[in-house]
């Protein structure tokens, strides 16, 4: 199947270097110079992965961001040459499956940009057991789709892995270092807060029980649970 990237970002420089280097990689790909535009290529074309720079003449990435979210799961990777950790949360926020600091190596792009399209390839694989039900929330691994009390609540291929990997340890810590290697691909740090970010969303996302009870507890120290209703 085709690997396509789609490239937003102003520096015409890094458009050129990008699609020089992915396509010596396998990939094939395009590149706008702003946000509207990228926006009008998204949405007439199909793509594999998005590499969104944050600083974008008129609308800016959080912006353009919120706009893709709207329409699609797409995985979205933030450029920021800022490296502020404001800018990553942000990112997060908005639905961002993660995020690279400017300057960086070509090669780390290359392997955060594989580790994420794995994920997201992943969720759609077949498996075993095609539904997690958990009280009254309903995980359907096939069509990659989450239902509470038949309302279909919308995940980013990050949040569903997540819930996925909490669902089927229901009852049970997972320690963050799991998670960390599992759903974002890298070492878990008590520095980043990337995965309390999409943990902290995944939990606004699901929303309480109809009795006001957690789903997803936080064991300080030790990791996460979904627990089961009182």
């Amino acid at each position: 199947m085709d690997k396509n990237i789609l490239i937003i970002d102003d520096d015409e420089d890094l458009i050129s270097l990008l699609e020089e280097f992915f396509r010596s990689e396998g990939f094939k790909c395009l590149g706008a110079g702003s946000g509207d535009e990228g926006l009008q290529l998204f949405r007439n074309g199909a793509y594999n992965i998005i590499l969104l720079d944050v600083m974008l003449p008129g609308r800016d990435g959080f912006e353009i961001l919120k706009a893709i979210r709207d329409i699609s799961s797409v995985p979205v990777i933030m450029l920021t040459a800022k490296g502020d950790p404001i800018d990553r949360v942000l990112g997060l926020e908005f639905g961002a499956d993660d995020y690279i600091c400017k300057p960086f190596h070509m090669r780390e792009l290359s392997a955060r940009i594989r580790a994420v399209l794995r994920r997201a390839n992943g969720l759609m694989e077949a498996s075993p057991r095609d539904m997690i039900t958990v009280a009254d929330l309903e995980m359907d691994l096939k069509s990659h789709s989450i239902k509470i009390r038949d309302q279909i609540v919308p995940l980013t291929n990050v949040e569903f892995r997540l819930l996925e990997i909490l669902l089927s340890r229901a009852g049970l810590k997972t320690p963050p270092e799991r998670l960390s290697l599992d759903v974002l691909g890298r070492s878990y740090s008590p520095f980043d807060r990337s995965l309390s970010v999409h943990i902290s969303k995944l939990r606004r996302k699901l929303g309480p029980y109809p009795d006001g009870g957690e789903r997803i507890k936080t064991l300080r120290g030790e990791g996460f649970v979904y627990v089961f209703p009182q």
